[in-house]
């Protein structure tokens, strides 16, 4: 691991206890029924345009993972940088068991370019 990766996975854990932990649970595992897991999950592993997305605009969909459904509507966090939805999606894709590719500042400015 780089330590560009080791600083984002940081910075990213950082803003996972702020913003995500609550919903998420500190093991990813989320809350049954209601907020998904983040654990070796399609959203979390597959296309990270979608998962930016998902951060950007919120979620406001019935979602079925690994035969449960979730319905609880997950907020915009729009308010966070650039950088820190890299780090915090970095962080995600590469903990609770997951091994991903890291989200690149240059990933998120695709989706919403910088002003």
């Amino acid at each position: 691991m780089s330590a560009g990766s080791a600083a984002a996975i940081a910075n990213g854990k950082a803003i996972y206890t702020q913003n995500c932990l609550t919903c998420h649970q500190a093991d990813g595992a989320g809350v049954q029924n209601m907020n998904p897991p983040l654990i070796k999950t399609t959203y979390v592993l597959g296309d990270k345009t979608r998962l930016i997305k998902i951060v950007l605009n919120g979620f406001n969909e019935d979602v079925e993972i690994n035969g449960e459904t979730y319905s609880n509507a997950m907020p915009s966090f729009a308010h966070l940088t650039n950088q820190q939805i890299a780090d915090v999606l970095t962080y995600v894709r590469n903990n609770f068991g997951n091994k991903a590719a890291t989200v690149t500042v240059a990933d998120v400015n695709k989706i919403r370019p910088v002003k």
